[in-house]
């Protein structure tokens, strides 16, 4: 039996009987059969139904921000941005997808030859409660338009949000089987990604979760796509518009309650302008509004879960004892609900575990550095590599250390790191391997054929 339940109030909002193995198999089977049909469909048919899609979301944006923000916590603004985006990411692969994938004239000695973009069939997709519809939609509406047909592996938590994200493909106009939702625990992945019809999976979620999934299809040589945690680093040089950088920092550390793979969470600050960012930092946390997620005033609602939050406060208290320095918050909220405030944690050192491990959540990590080349070696210094930032008035120097010195997926110059549907997004190291959206994305799961005609 699966639940949710909403954070703000720990009320049992549903409760889900999960699918047995033989629904599992009836409906992995179903979708291979309509694959053998879809893979015949024209890109404009499924450009067309890929509009619908954003129609639809564009539509009942209040009905599926309801279901996000009760079921994991998402202040309702943040909820309707989450839901406009997925409808971007239709259009953008609607009008786009057959120009990424079609055939590539190369010449040889033959008198014909040239790359060609097959689909593959049946891609499995395990998929996490932050984002709850756009992580889906980031995997669906690439997957549909390169004529494959999805599965999906919802959180638990968010069992609502996965079924009516299924019900949205098919008022589309999606045949019914080229998208489906299982309702599993993760003990029952292995048994999915074994099934000989799913031909590849994709994961977003923790690094445990991803060397897992990717161990299991490694044994049955299946690709794998795995957008896996951070630690995302953000370094704050001394020419930096201290202003500017406070407020980018802070939004991109509460956004989600922190809840976010790619969230700021290493603030790595240049010795001369630490003091200043530092006071301008708490001063930016403390005037954030914490509260229930549907009022339209407050900046951030509960985390996803009890324990989440209970794991998140451990990882404070261990750094505190050994010698992370408290500035602000750090206390479990007498809220009911799954509540913590805007923490920021200074003199934070390697060895820590809000240095090493991610934090996920609303909690800032503060890292002081002699200077540039220090602080590049601070933000390097992890096993995480997905996203990083850099804030500087040197336009040059800052886009020369994006995108030759900082190890991770993504690198931004004076803005906090986001995804967007016409830039490869993914990570390096722990963090994952493969590309989601744009062009990258969507050729990720086709067979990428040769012919050669003599």
């Amino acid at each position: 039996m699966l639940q949710s339940i909403n954070p703000y109030n720990l009320q049992v909002i549903q409760k889900y009987n999960e699918h047995s193995q033989i629904d599992i198999k009836n409906i992995i089977t179903k979708a291979d059969t309509t694959f053998k049909e879809w893979k015949q469909s024209s890109f404009e048919n499924r450009a067309e139904l890929l509009q619908n899609t954003a129609s639809i979301l564009n539509k009942n944006i209040e009905e599926y921000s309801k279901i996000i923000t009760t079921e994991m916590g998402k202040p309702i603004r943040e909820s309707r941005a989450e839901i406009e985006k997925c409808a971007w990411v239709c259009e953008y692969y609607a009008e786009n997808g057959e120009k990424f994938l079609s055939s590539i004239e190369v010449k040889t000695d033959a008198s014909k030859s040239y790359v060609t973009f097959q689909p593959l069939g049946v891609i499995l997709a395990v998929m996490p409660w932050n984002f709850p519809f756009w992580q889906v939609f980031r995997f669906a509406a690439p997957t549909l338009m390169a004529g494959n047909v999805g599965i999906l592996k919802h959180a638990s938590n968010v069992s609502g949000c996965a079924l009516a994200i299924e019900q949205i493909f098919h008022d589309a106009g999606f045949p019914t089987n080229t998208f489906r939702t299982l309702l599993i625990n993760s003990k029952k992945v292995a048994s999915v990604i074994e099934h000989p019809t799913v031909k590849a999976v994709t994961l977003t979620g923790s690094t445990p979760a991803g060397k897992t999934v990717a161990s299991k299809a490694g044994e049955m040589l299946k690709k794998t796509v795995l957008e896996l945690g951070g630690s995302d680093p953000y370094i704050i040089l001394e020419d930096a518009d201290l202003q500017k950088a406070a407020k980018s920092c802070t939004f991109s550390r509460l956004l989600n309650a922190g809840q976010s793979c790619i969230a700021a969470k290493r603030f790595i600050i240049v010795e001369s302008v630490l003091e200043e960012f530092q006071s301008l930092l708490i001063q930016n946390m403390q005037i954030v509004k914490m509260g229930d997620p549907f009022d339209e005033e407050i900046d951030i609602g509960p985390m996803a879960r009890i324990d989440l939050r209970d794991e998140l406060h451990e990882q404070v208290v261990k750094s505190v004892k050994l010698g992370a320095k408290l500035l602000l918050g750090g206390k479990i909220s007498l809220n009911k609900g799954a509540f913590y405030p805007p923490t920021i944690l200074a003199d934070v050192k390697p060895g820590m575990p809000a240095f090493d491990e991610e934090l996920f959540g609303s909690v800032a990590a503060i890292i002081s550095a002699k200077d540039e080349n220090e602080a590049i070696q601070l933000a390097n210094n992890s096993v995480f590599g997905l996203g990083a930032a850099v804030f500087t008035e040197d336009i040059a120097r800052g886009e020369k250390i994006a995108s030759e010195r900082i190890e991770a997926g993504s690198c931004f110059v004076n803005d906090f790191v986001k995804s967007d549907p016409r830039l490869p997004f993914g990570g390096i190291k722990q963090s994952g391997y493969g590309r989601e959206l744009s062009d990258f994305g969507i050729r990720e799961f086709v067979n990428i054929k040769t012919v050669y005609v003599k």
